[in-house]
């Protein structure tokens, strides 16, 4: 069964009607409490359609969300407000927030909102039905959600960031109102099977951020699938101790050494190469203006911090490796940065790949997570790539093989 896209709603018609939108609002904040603003709105504006397209065609627009990891509380360092003051001033109509999510304050307004408004609810995490693993918990939270859109409701999931919960707002309300599949989702859906069903070739796969344990599955569905596997992060140090080399104080899963070697032995025989760097930017210590030097990758005790020197970032000659193999290939998927991005000194490798695919002329998909909050703080533009995603782990549970929870109950609707 396939899900029913969001112009099934809009043809049968939602002027009058109240649409619960799930949206990702899911964001990076700056500041302290109570003056926290957004630090990178990307998921904000990749948002805006949908809840805009409904506007605009009458709907009276509900908005949950959930932003960070509270514990089914309120906390106000995880408040929507800061979300919803950004959407409020990107929107070209009327947006109202709710104090709650299902309590007096969402019940309220939801009820007096006029057509082609929207009301933000507040964090639907601060409901600790939300994220139960009892059924029943989570079933009656999303009844409670539904009841805010009267007799004549309909629910849409544009938050792909998400879907791979099993929470009430994405999972259980799909069984409660006609749900549909947002464009939103919809699209991350197409171009993540464009990476897994024929991809066109060569195929590369870049591969970084801190732990090689976080990427088992994905390597291990994308070895039959990928030309090239490149490797870089934190997670390298992992690949270079599993080949025999010393890697100083780097961060490294020694738990994981095995199934690296096995990675690496059975590579050639499912058609992959893995690509590894050769060079490494070894620091003294882990801080921002820590001494750093470039050194052999088979040889990083050579640096004069010796055992003591962690890698923190792949060197220029291993960037322009990397960059060539991205230049050559027909589709890329990149997910995790190349080294501490954070700290200039050790955001060049992040930095050249970003810059690589942007000169690609192949199909070009940034990962989400650590890989879209660094193209953005590294000052590269949206549109310079050909798609950056959303959802990080949503990306790569899909690109595991996995079955989306929230993609299931849509087709199930």
């Amino acid at each position: 069964m396939t899900a029913h896209a969001l112009d099934e709603l809009l043809a049968d018609g939602v002027r009058g009607r109240h649409v619960l939108v799930r949206s990702d609002l899911n964001v990076p904040l700056d500041g302290e409490v109570p003056s926290l603003k957004v630090a990178d709105d990307g998921r904000i504006r990749a948002s805006l359609p949908v809840i805009r397209k409904l506007a605009e065609a009458g709907a009276r627009v509900l908005v949950m969300a959930h932003l960070g990891r509270p514990k089914g509380a309120p906390e106000e360092k995880y408040s929507l407000r800061p979300a919803y003051e950004r959407l409020k001033e990107l929107a070209t109509f009327t947006v109202k927030f709710a104090d709650d999510t299902v309590g007096e304050s969402a019940r309220t307004l939801a009820a007096g909102l006029a057509d082609g408004e929207v009301l933000v609810l507040e964090n639907v995490r601060f409901d600790p039905r939300e994220t139960s693993k009892d059924d029943a918990e989570r079933g009656a939270f999303a009844a409670e959600l539904a009841a805010l859109t009267g007799e004549n409701g309909a629910y849409v999931d544009d938050a792909f960031g998400a879907v791979h919960r099993k929470h009430a707002s994405v999972f259980d309300i799909a069984a409660k109102l006609p749900s549909y599949q947002g464009d939103l989702v919809r699209t991350e859906v197409e171009v993540l099977n464009r990476l897994t069903d024929v991809p066109q070739r060569p195929y590369v796969v870049v591969l970084g951020g801190s732990k090689v344990s976080d990427k088992l599955a994905v390597i291990e569905n994308l070895m039959g699938k990928a030309d090239y596997i490149l490797v870089g992060g934190g997670m390298v140090f992992t690949f270079l101790a599993a080949q025999g080399y010393k890697v100083g104080s780097s961060l490294l899963e020694g738990d994981q050494l095995d199934t690296v070697r096995g990675y690496l032995a059975r590579a050639k025989e499912a058609g992959c190469s893995f690509l590894l760097p050769t060079d490494i930017v070894v620091a003294e210590k882990f801080a921002a203006n820590a001494a750093h030097e470039v050194v052999p990758a088979n040889d990083m005790e050579s640096s004069s911090f010796g055992s003591a020197g962690i890698g923190l970032d792949i060197g220029p000659a291993s960037q322009e490796l990397f960059a060539q193999q991205i230049h050559s290939a027909n589709t890329v998927f990149w997910n995790g940065p190349m080294g501490v991005f954070e700290f200039e000194a050790f955001a060049d490798g992040t930095r050249a790949v970003a810059k690589a695919l942007t000169g690609s002329e192949g199909f070009t998909v940034v990962g989400g997570g650590d890989s879209a909050a660094a193209v953005r703080a590294l000052g590269f533009d949206d549109t310079a790539f050909g798609h950056i995603s959303t959802g990080g782990g949503a990306s790569l549970e899909y690109l595991e093989g996995k079955a989306l929870p929230g993609l299931t109950a849509l087709d199930r609707s």
